[in-house]
């Protein structure tokens, strides 16, 4: 797209680009891309895609975690099991695409999912409790590979745990990826992004790489939408169509 309004600074994102495989292709999205000015009404309906509607937190048939290296991959699974909100957790995660883990990770070549289930087993989750896969590099991949070891049709509502920025992305994934019958519930935990600002759905606008990021997420759930690797958000925002159709033609 010619013209758009980027600047220098901008295109040096090719550095870090974050590259996501989504069946069959890849779509080449930045970390932190360049944030418009955002209308109120635009603000909200990001944080809604970006965070999901706020729910309350229910017992289920089964706990799904995500795969990731953030001490809340293990963490927050425990705290919902403890809590009586499932029986049954399936964890997932190999090694992610880019390779980048937590600081406080000292596991080596561990896979995520190993690590996950060696951390609730060391905290008193029974071991036929927990059953895993660590053969899946993304979020996608998460859901595929988790399809082989577990029969999704026998269940009826699944507690699934992620970063809550990115509870959006993931709840589409399941919903695209599972059978439609499915119930599928948020238990996130926030993250920071430098060890200090924690990003949640009420103050990343607060700060500038959180406002990249969570728009970052935005342009993630409705790219992979249109391109069939996650189910789409209900609706576009008004207003950002162009910034949609510029990262979506750089796949």
């Amino acid at each position: 797209m010619k013209n758009f309004p980027f600047s220098t600074k901008q295109h040096r994102y090719i550095m870090n680009l974050t590259f996501h495989y989504i069946g069959g292709f890849h779509m080449v999205i930045p970390k932190y891309p360049e944030v418009p000015h955002l209308m109120k009404k635009q603000i909200e309906e990001i944080t809604e895609i970006a965070f999901l509607k706020e729910s309350t937190p229910q017992q289920c048939d089964a706990i799904f975690v995500f795969g990731g290296s953030h001490p809340g991959n293990w963490q927050t699974p425990l705290h919902a099991y403890q809590q009586g909100l499932g029986a049954q957790i399936i964890v997932t995660g190999g090694t992610s695409l880019h390779g980048m883990k937590h600081p406080n990770w000292n596991y080596g070549e561990l896979s995520e999912s190993e690590v996950i289930v060696n951390k609730l087993i060391e905290h008193g989750v029974p071991e036929d409790a927990i059953i895993f896969e660590k053969n899946s590099l993304h979020s996608i991949a998460n859901v595929i590979e988790a399809k082989k070891i577990f029969d999704f049709t026998t269940i009826n509502s699944l507690l699934f745990v992620c970063k809550s920025l990115g509870a959006g992305r993931q709840y589409r994934v399941l919903k695209k990826h599972l059978p439609k019958h499915i119930t599928c519930i948020p238990y996130t935990f926030d993250t920071s992004f430098d060890g200090d600002f924690i990003i949640n759905r009420y103050n990343w606008m607060e700060n500038e790489k959180s406002r990249s990021i969570i728009f970052g997420e935005y342009l993630r759930n409705v790219c992979y939408g249109r391109k069939g690797g996650i189910e789409p958000p209900e609706k576009e925002i008004e207003g950002l169509e162009k910034y949609v159709v510029y990262y979506q033609h750089l796949a």
